[in-house]
Order: structure tokens, then sequence, then C-alpha cells
């Protein structure tokens, strides 16, 4: 099994799951969040994008429904995200969590994303050369406003990191910011964007399995608060999909933008 299977498999199941915790909790699940209350029919829309989820996680894992499973995802993400994420930044332009919020779907956009790129039978546009480059810039400019909210809100990130990491929690809530901005632009910039993108996916991997690892295994989490440890599960895997997107690009020298789409289609 290659990296690329692998991942899509990996994010399939994790749509999946994240589709029968909205069905567990009755209400949106933790990707979903963000829906106004004072929004008419919303639980009608819980429900909507419950049933995408399981649908688009269900289609990836059946050869016969890939492309369009990727496809609808992709698009019903652009929505949501346009929806009920940029009013916000729009609203409030100078708080980062606007845009911390945004990245959290930007990422789970440009993986269904990458997904439909190499699924598909056509090269034209949202696939080919232009979707995937674009696909890779969105996923960039998430990872800079990670980086961006870990210095805004020192004070709630590193209480997060456990105390038994040396040298201590600060310096580590520090580094991650500072590894997602290089990550970030790294990838905006084409230069190292592979090592940008493994690295950053190995990062959100070990964030989800240090920082809310220890509480999922203690039980500390049910369908009231597990907003967080599921939703970083579901950017791990969306992270490690666009990671397997670099497979074929060298590690630090730059791509020119053509020539990273064919890498990928020979894929």
């Amino acid at each position: 099994m290659d990296n690329q299977t692998a991942t899509r498999l990996l994010f399939a199941l994790t749509m999946i799951a994240v589709g029968v915790a909205g069905l567990v909790s009755g209400s949106f699940a933790p990707i979903w969040a963000g829906v106004p209350k004072s929004l008419p029919d919303r639980q009608l829309l819980a429900y909507l994008s419950t049933f995408v989820s399981l649908a688009c996680g269900a289609g990836l894992l059946i050869q016969r429904f890939r492309i369009w499973s990727a496809l609808v995802l992709f698009l019903f993400l652009v929505a949501w995200t346009a929806l009920f994420k940029v009013p916000v930044i729009i609203r409030n332009p100078l708080v980062e969590v606007a845009y911390q919020s945004w990245g959290e779907n930007a990422v789970l956009i440009a993986a269904a994303w990458v997904l439909y790129v190499w699924l598909s039978k056509t090269r034209a546009f949202p696939a080919g050369d232009t979707g995937l480059r674009l696909a890779h810039l969105v996923y960039g400019l998430a990872l800079v406003a990670f980086g961006f909210s870990h210095f805004a809100y020192l004070n709630l990130t590193a209480p997060l990191i456990p105390r038994w990491l040396p040298p201590g929690p600060i310096f580590w809530a520090y580094f991650t910011g500072a590894a997602y901005l290089a990550a970030g632009l790294a990838i905006i910039a084409g230069i190292a964007g592979r090592l940008g993108a493994v690295g950053s996916a190995l990062q959100i991997s070990l964030i989800t399995l240090i920082v809310w690892g220890p509480g999922v295994v203690a039980g500390k989490f049910d369908p009231t608060n597990w907003q967080e440890p599921v939703e970083s599960w579901a950017l791990t895997a969306a992270a490690w999909v666009v990671a397997a997107s670099f497979v074929r690009y060298p590690w630090l020298k730059p791509l020119g933008f053509g020539e990273a789409g064919r890498r990928f289609a020979r894929g």
C-alpha cells in the first residue's frame, strides 16, 4: 500500500468517525462547529453535516464513488468555511483566533482538494496543476494561522503541554508556533515544501498524541467535551493526506509550478 492510498483510507475512516460523533451527540460534530445559534433550522444543518461526513467518508472507501465523494466533501467544506468562518474574520480582522478557526477548516479543505486532484481523471480546474498548487497554498496559509495563534495565545497554549517535557511548556509553545510558521511559509514559497508538509503533519500528530491522547485513554472526554481531541485527530489525518501529495517532491530544492503538478500526476 502506497502513502497516498494509506492516507486516503485514514482520512476516510476519520470522516466516518466524525459523522458517528455527530450522530452520538445529536448536534454538530467537532469539525462543523461555528454555526450561530440564532440560525433558523440549525438542527437540520447539523444533520446535513453529519450525513456529508458519513457519506463522503464511506464513499472514499468505494472505488466507484471516490472521485465524487472527494469533490462533494471539498465543495461542502469550502461553502461551510465561506458561510461560517470567513464572516468572523471580516467582523474581527484583528482577532487571531478567527484565523485559527478558519485554518482548521482550511486544512480539511486542502486534504479533500488533494484527494480530488489525485483521484480525478481530468486535469481541468479544480483538479490539475493549478488545483494542486492552490490546495498547497491553502494548507500553507492554515499553518501560518496556527503559528501566530501559538504566540498570540501563549497563555492558553502552554498549559496544554505536559510539564514532563523538557525544557518546559513555554519553550514548546514557542517552538511549535515557530515550526508552524516555518512550514507554512516553506509550502507557500514552494521551497522545501515537502519538508514543511511532512514536518507539520508529524507535529500535528505528536500534539494529538501527547496533548490529547492521555485524556482520551483516561476517559476524560465524552460527547460534551470532545471538540479538541476529535478535531485534532481530523487535522492529523488531513495533514498526512497533504504530506503524501509531496512524496515525489525534492526535500529542499525549489519546484516549478507545472513540474509540481506533473510529479503528483505521475504518482
